[in-house]
């Protein structure tokens, strides 16, 4: 029996000194003349790097060891995750998967708010403490077998919700549509978007007018993920290296994403705190696993387009998508109980605003019964 073990994280203070005398010595540059618009300035980074230097982690530090956290393994991987069970009996069991350059730590006050679930935030495969597979490539359908296998073998749940965001929201669809005699539901904040193939067959005028939407986006917005594909390794380089360029390229994502007014790159703390920007980037640093975390973007697609699903779920559209077709979600959600859209809440829906989706999610679940 796979029985997963305790884990507690304590950085040592070696690797605290090093990172504080890394940030002392950072060469801050000053905004280029005419430089795109982008989710990060000269001013912000100096901020950032600044409270970063003089940031109390021990206090961060047992605050996330107040989460009961474990390594399982499976399929070649160490699986860390947070294991937040509830005081009553026969309480609901709900998977919680994050995307990039999120962690679980970004979900965990989410979770907190369900106290009436059992709730597993797990780390996905070379990500924070989980180790990526020890062979063969990062796939969606992988990462999906192995959360499955979490919940059901290792967990011994025989029914659970799920719900991802991000990179995991594929994940999430995959398990739901593989494993519908498992699933009990499926929450979704971001919906299922069709395969490139698909794409192209699409005749809904709405739907054309999303996804060329989304395409007017993809220049300006898309090129980190184009690094992220095609010159991973000479990017974590120096991301693994240097903390200020670290928290500037992550950070430059919760701003641009999250559901806050553009322009000053401050306002994001509205929905993300400093100290939880700083907590993502605290974890990318002393894993060192940003190499790894951006094997879904060159290994991560799965094979042929995702299958539609016949579990019941509840999509709950994130403002970062606003104009996602409720005729979209009704193709490949087949048991669609309930199609909403959220009034605030960006990319980060989970994190942005955990009571408005725990309550929508709650309130799912109960129908359920």
């Amino acid at each position: 029996m796979n029985v997963p073990e305790p884990f507690e994280l304590h950085v040592s203070d070696a690797v605290l000194d090093d990172l504080h005398d890394r940030l002392r010595r950072t060469r801050l540059l000053d905004d280029s003349p005419r430089t795109p618009t982008s989710g990060m300035s000269a001013a912000y980074l100096r901020e950032l790097v600044g409270s970063w230097a003089t940031w109390d982690w021990r206090a961060r530090e047992a605050w996330l060891n107040s989460h009961p956290q474990f390594i399982a393994s499976i399929d070649g991987a160490a699986v860390h995750f947070a294991h937040l069970r509830s005081a009553q009996p026969d309480a609901p069991a709900l998977l919680v998967m994050h995307g990039w350059p999120h962690t679980f730590a970004l979900q965990l006050d989410f979770a907190d708010r369900l106290h009436d679930f059992d709730v597993v935030v797990a780390s996905l495969p070379g990500f924070a403490f989980s180790s990526p597979y020890a062979d063969g490539p990062l796939s969606e359908a992988r990462l999906a077998a192995t959360m499955h296998t979490l919940m059901t073998e290792v967990l011994g749940y025989e029914r659970y919700i799920t719900y991802g965001e991000d990179v995991s929201a594929n994940v999430s669809d995959l398990i739901a549509a593989n494993h519908p005699g498992q699933v009990a539901g499926i929450v979704a904040t971001h919906a299922h978007f069709p395969s490139s193939d698909e794409r192209t067959a699409l005749t809904d005028p709405d739907e054309q007018e999303f996804f060329a939407s989304l395409a007017e986006r993809e220049w300006p917005e898309g090129g980190y993920a184009h690094v992220q594909a095609t010159r991973p390794d000479v990017l974590a380089a120096a991301l693994n290296d240097s903390p200020a360029g670290l928290v500037a390229w992550i950070a430059e994502k919760y701003v641009g994403w999250s559901d806050t007014p553009r322009g000053d790159p401050r306002v994001v703390e509205r929905r993300i705190s400093r100290e939880r920007i700083l907590t993502e980037a605290m974890i990318y640093w002393v894993t060192q696993s940003v190499a790894t975390s951006f094997r879904p973007y060159f290994e991560g697609q799965s094979d042929g387009p995702i299958p539609p699903t016949s579990v019941p779920a509840a999509v709950f559209i994130q403002r970062h998508e606003a104009g996602y077709p409720e005729s979209l979600a009704r193709r490949h959600y087949l048991d669609l109980r309930e199609f909403d859209r959220l009034e605030s809440g960006g990319h980060f829906a989970a994190a942005e605003v955990p009571d408005d989706l725990a309550a929508r999610v709650r309130a799912f679940v109960a129908g359920l019964v």
